[in-house]
């Protein structure tokens, strides 16, 4: 049976050897590929290289990607920190599979995460049987990455506990890991880095620390605010998921641009044309999120329905995307639909139609 989802690494594995193979520029000790390849792997190229498309797997500013990867190049760990859906780990993983081959050495950061998780453990198994012995030291990914000169990957750090935090000062400040019960320290080879993320809605459940901030050089990936960009994004990644999953069918584009319309309008509180408020979900209304909706609306439409998506199968996905947080949020989104989309003709009329009897209450 296929992978449900392929690494970056993998599922781009041509365009990844086309890039190393035509590659004449300098690259870092341990890097797969030069900065500047690595910039054309994640914004894509106008021609091929190698006889190879290299497609865009991040649209949005330049200098947001140069920042990142000169920020890698310079052996200082990176912090991506934004709004819940708009590709922080999805740019990590990609940066990761360009830089080091391998996007798999993640911790995900909880608030379970423990010391284990970023350091190492036992198999007690062998730990009763032979003592501790290097075979019975199970490896984080992080000291894997270490050993081994690639990146590791931290996801949602101000989701684990302060003590955990702290413990990351020490490694990317000595890059080491020692192991007493070994009588070893285990150093970075060249090329180990880190990329970490972290949410804005989670600030304050365990801020960091001015010594950890330190350690890291932060780049806020924004919120997709040009609607044709957002378009742009959301129709390539849910054309994506169909092929990887070979389920759903093709949106039309216009159910495309209404989805997107409102989600930008929801978010900013007023029309397009400035010419009426309209009252803020608490939900995430991100460019994932949109992905999410349009993609679950075409295997309504398949399975379910007639084929083809329409209005009825958007409203399905929409209301259960927007109305999950509070249960202001259905008044929000019924506001919206009288005051915006009642008004407005074609997919917009039909869209209103379909979601009154999901709304009702």
């Amino acid at each position: 049976m296929p992978d449900i989802r392929l690494p970056a690494e993998a599922k781009y594995k041509n365009e990844l050897d086309a890039l190393a193979a035509h590659d004449d520029k300098p690259r870092p000790p341990g890097w797969a590929l030069s900065p500047r390849a690595v910039e054309t792997y994640i914004l894509g190229s106008p021609k091929p290289v190698g006889g190879v498309a290299i497609t865009p797997k991040y649209v949005g500013d330049k200098g947001l990607i140069q920042v990142c990867i000169a920020t890698l190049a310079s052996d200082r760990a990176l912090m991506l920190v934004g709004e819940p859906g708009t590709a922080k780990s999805w740019l990590s993983e990609h940066l990761s599979a360009a830089i080091s081959g391998t996007s798999a050495l993640v911790v995900q950061g909880t608030a379970g995460t423990s010391e284990d998780h970023i350091k190492y453990s036992w198999n007690y198994a062998l730990l009763l049987a032979q003592g501790p012995t290097p075979e019975a030291l199970v490896p984080s990914p992080i000291l894997r990455a270490m050993r081994t000169g690639k990146f590791a990957r931290f996801e949602e750090v101000t989701r684990t506990s302060p003590e955990i935090q702290d413990s990351l000062i020490s490694i990317l400040s000595e890059k080491q890991v020692s192991v007493p019960e070994l009588g070893e320290i285990t150093s970075a080879q060249r090329g180990f880095n880190l990329i970490a993320t972290a949410n804005t809605r989670d600030r304050g459940v365990n801020e960091m620390s001015a010594a950890l901030k330190r350690r890291f050089n932060f780049v806020t990936v924004p919120v997709v605010e040009d609607l044709e960009q957002e378009i742009q994004i959301v129709t390539k990644r849910e054309a994506e998921l169909r092929t990887d999953y070979q389920v759903g069918v093709p949106p039309p584009e216009e159910l495309s641009r209404v989805l997107l319309t409102l989600f930008h309008e929801l978010r900013k509180g007023v029309t397009k044309d400035g010419k009426t408020k309209v009252r803020t979900p608490g939900a995430v209304l991100s460019t994932a999120e949109a992905i999410s909706v349009l993609f679950n609306s075409s295997i309504l439409a398949q399975q379910f329905g007639s084929g083809t998506v329409t209005s009825h199968e958007l409203a399905a996905s929409l209301v259960g995307a927007v109305v999950k947080e509070q249960e202001d949020d259905v008044k929000a989104l019924r506001e919206y639909m009288e005051t915006v989309a009642k008004g407005r003709t074609g997919p917009w009329k039909e869209l209103y139609t379909a979601s009154k009897k999901l709304l009702r209450g």
